[in-house]
Order: structure tokens, then sequence, then C-alpha cells
């Protein structure tokens, strides 16, 4: 237990080290795409690695937003280098975040519920996999939340990365395409958003009810 309280202060000292470094360097207050693109201008060859190390705080600590970088990485950096850094510094993030959540909750989780097919220490890593990939296909979904949520799962670390990687890669690609100038339609993201959690919700209730059935089988949710 000792070691894990350790492990979390020591990601917690890095990430507050880490934001008082960018604002150490002129980091600007408003987080939009124009102003940081021009700030990650000034700092030359290092511009890459603060824009990745904003996106690495940006998953971890939640709040922030992450869009705003994915779009400021491509109006600083061009759609092909901007995607590779915002997607890479998105990545590391959520991996840091999954890493917390399972050092300090897995193994309660699985202990608590030892039946689940989700969080029992042999659940279903199809259906996790494609849980992952769907929630990131839609930025109404908390990276942050779904990052440390999956920690406590029983998905695999490189599963996990795989669905990540692959789910966020459309919307970075968009965003750092077209920076600023997009901006998602909240009602149809809320509505992809809500569309997602019904079928989440419903598979595995459906599934109970025919736990012989061939999709059943192939989500490995029926053992």
């Amino acid at each position: 237990m000792m070691f894990r309280i350790t492990i979390l202060v020591v990601v917690l000292v890095a990430l507050a080290a880490s934001w008082w470094l960018l604002q150490g360097l002129g980091m600007p207050e408003q987080l939009s795409p124009n102003a940081l693109s021009a700030w990650l201008g000034s700092q030359g060859s290092a511009g890459p690695l603060l824009l990745m190390l904003l996106m690495i705080i940006a998953v971890v600590v939640g709040p922030i937003p992450t869009l705003p970088v994915s779009a400021t990485a491509g109006l600083a950096f061009g759609i092909l280098w901007g995607t590779a850094i915002a997607a890479f510094g998105a990545l590391l993030g959520a991996m840091i975040a999954f890493w917390i959540a399972r050092c300090l909750g897995r193994e309660a989780i699985s202990n608590r519920f030892p039946d689940n097919p989700v969080l029992a220490r042999d659940g279903s890593q199809r259906f996790l996999t494609i849980a992952i990939l769907l929630t990131r296909l839609i930025p109404v979904f908390s990276f942050a939340l779904i990052s440390y949520a999956a920690g406590v799962t029983a998905i695999k670390a490189w599963r996990f990365a795989i669905a990540t990687l692959v789910g966020m890669l459309p919307m970075t690609v968009v965003f750092a395409g077209l920076g600023n100038t997009f901006k998602l339609n909240p009602v149809l993201t809320v509505i992809a958003g809500m569309a997602i959690l019904i079928v989440m919700t419903w598979l595995p209730w459906s599934i109970s009810r025919h736990p012989n059935s061939r999709f059943a089988r192939w989500l490995q949710l029926n053992r």
C-alpha cells in the first residue's frame, strides 16, 4: 500500500512541477488555440515537447479540455506532425491515468466483484476493448474519466492503449487539421454519446438473457 501511495505522490508532484514549468515559460492563461500556437512558436525546438506535456496534464488532471490542445497542435505544427504530437501526448496521459487507477483500485475492485464479467480478474477483454474504442470516438466522454475507469476493469494495458489510440485518432486528425475553425455540434455530440451509453448498458442485459447466443460467446461475457 505504501508503494502505491508513493507512486501516486510522485506522479502528482511531477504533474505539479510540469504545470509550474509551463507557466514559468510564459504559457498564456487563456488556453485558446491561437494564443497557445503563438506561444509554442516562440519556444523553438522545445515547442512540440511542451505541447505534449500540456496534453499529458490535460488528460491526467481532467478539467483541462484536450480538444483545444489538439487544435493547437495542428495550428502550430501542421496536420501530420500536429496529429502525431497530440495523439502521442494523449496516449501517454491516458496510460498514466490508467496505471494510477490500476495501482490504487484494481485489486480491491476485482476482489469485490469476483463474478462480474467486466470487473473480475478474467473479465471480457473483447467487450472492454469495444467499449473503450466507442467512448474514445465521441468527445462528449471525459478522456480522463474513461482512462481512470478503465484502470479498475479487467482490460489489459495493451488492449486499452490500442483502443484508445485507434478511437481518438479520427477526432484528433479533424481538430489538428481544421484547428479552431472547427466546432462540434453539441446536440449531435450528446446524442451520439447517449446512443453509445444506451448500447453499452443494453448489451450486458441482453446477453444475460441469452447467455448462449453466438454474440455472447464472441464477447466472452458468458463465462
